[in-house]
């Protein structure tokens, strides 16, 4: 359910100089609400957390473990076995495991080899794997799989900053060139109706002829209509731009008294921050979309090592210090121990150099996409700084059009004004200089959203907002 706030008085606005009773909401105080706000800017927000999460859960596999198997069976009035098993394990980054372990049995029927001492047996020792999971296994792969992923988070976070942003400036620009239009036509339909009503009267004097009215009369219907068509693409435009209002999980539709900036450029640049930024200080390794893709091959590498780790035989020793009187620390004899070795060793090892190959095609796959998306980056960057500068020409063009426009129009007013010139050629004249300014609002829109697309290629998440 849309809530409908009339007064917009928690958004930082300023008082237009022109009207006192609209409010002007900028660039800057737009987006720096949306970054606050919107839903999906508090969603990439929760990126680094989830990397912070999965990093501490990998960091669970190194900590200490304590076990305690007890089992007790009485049946047919005979105590067949009372066991306590306590085992403290405090495994180490490289595959090299402490353990500390009491053991305690009594009972009719125990096993001969559990024949400990009256106060129950304790051993301490370490187990160690030689070859598999020596240089890498599980444990040290999740957790450096954890870092990666994390640094990967922050780069992820920029982008859909990014992306949320871009979008929300492209929905200010759409709502500016519809002010814009909306604005043009009401002038000129102001001006229509000033020579209408000019024109009436200069008729009914009978200086001019009555049918010279219904041109005038023509023209400001016109007006009217284009007035009519262009308010409900502005409201069309103003709801999109609501789509991005937010405040305090309140979804924020925009009352008529509020109006955009009409002169946005400066600002546009420094809320974006792509003000002084030429193409030679741009540089591509420091691009997010890059950084994550880096710590993306750095994960897979890292798991494709581990891959490799599992063609190398199983062979974990163990060596524990057994005694019965644990606070003595002399007791602790070489001759007194429980040891062992495991091997294993598959013959084929097909599933281990399957995951092999698999892992190593996810990397050259993630490198294949990093190459792509490195020289896809480079020539969109090049593409928009040389596209701005075309708008920059272009701009300064249709100023001078529409200067020039507007000087043919007073020029053809004052013939008019002297009986040199007739109604058409004035409606002619303003039909004209309507165009052009229409064509400049849509050049000025065609500017900033270029303007967005630098925004966007260089993935900047603005710190000022």
């Amino acid at each position: 359910m849309r809530h409908y706030l009339v007064y917009l008085a928690f958004l930082i606005l300023t008082f237009s100089n022109a009207q006192q009773d609209t409010l002007v909401l900028g660039f800057n105080e737009y987006l720096g609400y949306v970054k606050k706000y919107h839903p999906v800017a508090k969603q990439a927000k929760l990126t680094i957390p989830i990397g912070q999460a999965n990093l501490m859960k990998a960091r669970g596999g190194f900590d200490p473990k304590i076990e305690v198997d007890y089992e007790r069976k009485r049946f047919s009035g005979d105590d067949y076995w009372d066991r306590l098993n306590g085992t403290f394990k405090i495994p180490t980054y490289y595959g090299i495991e402490l353990k500390g372990q009491f053991e305690q049995a009594e009972g009719d029927f125990i096993n001969p080899d559990e024949n400990f001492p009256t106060d129950g047996l304790y051993s301490a020792g370490v187990s160690v794997s030689l070859a598999r999971g020596s240089w890498i296994n599980e444990r040290m792969a999740t957790l450096r799989k954890a870092k990666f992923f994390r640094e990967q988070t922050k780069a992820d976070q920029d982008l859909l900053v990014n992306e949320i942003l871009y979008n929300a400036s492209l929905a200010y620009f759409e709502w500016l060139m519809a002010y814009n239009e909306a604005e043009v036509f009401r002038n000129f339909l102001g001006n229509a109706s000033q020579r209408f009503e000019g024109i009436r009267q200069s008729a009914l004097a009978g200086d001019i002829a009555i049918i010279d009215t219904v041109e005038a009369k023509i023209a400001v219907q016109n007006r009217e209509l284009s007035l009519v068509q262009a308010r409900v693409k502005l409201i069309q435009k103003t709801l999109e731009l609501s789509n991005f209002l937010w405040i305090n999980d309140v979804p924020v539709e925009l009352q008529p008294n509020v109006i955009p900036d009409g002169d946005p450029r400066e600002e546009i640049d420094v809320t974006l921050e792509i003000f002084g930024k030429p193409l030679d200080s741009f540089t591509v390794e420091n691009h997010p979309k890059l950084r994550s893709l880096n710590f993306k091959i750095e994960g897979l590498d890292v798991d494709r090592r581990l891959k490799a780790n599992k063609l190398l035989p199983q062979i974990d020793l163990e060596y524990n210090f057994l005694t019965d009187a644990p606070d003595q620390i002399n007791s602790f004899e070489t001759q007194e121990y429980k040891g062992g070795v495991k091997f294993r060793f598959p013959l084929f090892l097909r599933k281990e150099r399957g995951d092999l190959k698999l892992a190593r095609f996810k990397v050259q796959d993630a490198e294949f996409e990093l190459d792509n998306t490195q020289l896809e980056i480079q020539n969109q960057v090049l593409a928009i700084y040389r596209e701005l500068d075309s708008f920059s020409d272009q701009n300064r063009l249709i100023d001078k059009i529409v200067s020039d426009q507007r000087t043919l129009l007073m020029a053809e007013e004052r013939k008019f004004s002297f009986g040199e010139s007739s109604l058409f050629l004035i409606n002619s004249r303003e039909s004209n200089l309507i165009d052009a300014e229409l064509k400049q609002i849509d050049v000025q829109n065609k500017f900033f959203t270029t303007k967005a697309k630098l925004f966007k290629s260089l993935a900047i998440n603005p710190e000022n907002l």
